[in-house]
């Protein structure tokens, strides 16, 4: 994804996760997608990384971009360098001004954005503010990028590809740990990832739609897998049915025992957790193994995600894609 060059980095701070080298998690500890949900699933680090990759590299860009208090922009983006998505650097050591650039991993998560605003675009009519177009540079059309798999070279959707847990997953493990993330908000505002914080933003909102697309779809499932109170997973459903994202039916067993599944819409959100899902395995690896194991069923091979422009059909790079706000 293209965004402005960086100034070199007179200096670095240590970070807690390399971010060149993917981070070993102890054993026992939150695995890989409770890290990545607990980082995507905070609308304020999606904001800041949008304008990360629109070139944003100085506390002052972020504060001049976003409606952002000092206390708030300082946590995350300390928090975020910690994670190995940015790395500070002293560009005035007179006055020890720092720029935040973004690492390798940081720039890795260009396919989890992507996948996020094409979502947002296609299925959310109201933001606060416009959604950036997405510029394919081998095409030079906008385009929204079509979820497919690596070894075979097919779209994929949600129906076409089955898996679970892996050596190191389990509900409790890949829940993130904060029980909301969402950003304070005024009457009104819309925000630029509504529907998005709505289901991931909150932890059991999170690990309810894994859950689906996973086979859950009767209460007790849902209760019994995630561990969640019954007043939790209610209310969850029901947003969830509100949204759009799920769909209510009567039960197999009983009537009155109803059915949740996923609706096309809910099922369109399917590339934006994979990428991150993938993104989170490749850069946070915990010692037992993989936390979820997936397998394309048109080819039967380990899914291998691959985006392509729905435009040419070119397997879209991150150094290929533009984003603009007109």
């Amino acid at each position: 994804m293209t965004r402005q060059s960086a100034t070199p980095a007179a200096a670095t701070t240590e970070l807690a996760h390399p971010p060149d080298r993917p981070t070993r998690l102890p054993r026992g500890g939150t695995n890989a997608v409770g890290l990545t949900l607990g980082l995507i699933g905070d609308e304020w680090n999606l904001l800041i990384l949008r304008y990360a990759m629109l070139g944003a590299r100085r506390y002052v860009d972020w504060k001049e971009a976003l409606p952002i208090s000092d206390a708030v922009l300082t946590r995350r983006l300390a928090s975020l360098t910690a994670m190995g998505v940015f790395e500070k650097a002293e560009y005035q050591a007179s006055a020890r001004r720092y720029e935040y650039l973004l690492t390798k991993r940081g720039r890795d998560l260009w396919p989890v954005l992507l996948c996020i605003w094409a979502w947002e675009a296609a299925w959310v009519p109201d933001h606060g503010e416009r959604l950036p177009r997405m510029v394919h540079q081998t095409c030079g059309k906008d385009f929204r990028p079509v979820f497919g798999c690596g070894a075979c070279g097919r779209p994929a959707e949600a129906r076409d590809v089955t898996g679970g847990f892996g050596p190191s997953g389990t509900w409790s493990r890949s829940v993130p740990t904060a029980t909301t993330r969402r950003r304070s908000q005024t009457a009104g505002e819309a925000g630029l990832f509504p529907e998005t914080m709505a289901l991931i933003g909150n932890r059991w909102s999170a690990a309810l739609l894994g859950a689906s697309f996973q086979g859950a779809q009767r209460f007790r499932d849902f209760e019994q897998w995630l561990g969640a109170p019954p007043t939790i997973i209610a209310d969850r459903l029901r947003v969830f049915c509100d949204l759009g994202v799920f769909a209510q039916s009567p039960g197999a067993e009983r009537a009155d025992w109803p059915d949740y599944r996923l609706t096309e819409k809910g099922r369109a959100f399917f590339p934006a957790v994979m990428t991150a899902i993938d993104w989170g395995q490749r850069w946070f690896r915990a010692a037992e193994g993989p936390a979820l194991v997936y397998t394309h069923r048109a080819c039967g091979q380990d899914l291998k995600i691959r985006l392509t422009c729905d435009q040419c059909a070119a397997v879209l790079r991150g150094t290929e894609v533009s984003v603009l706000l007109d």
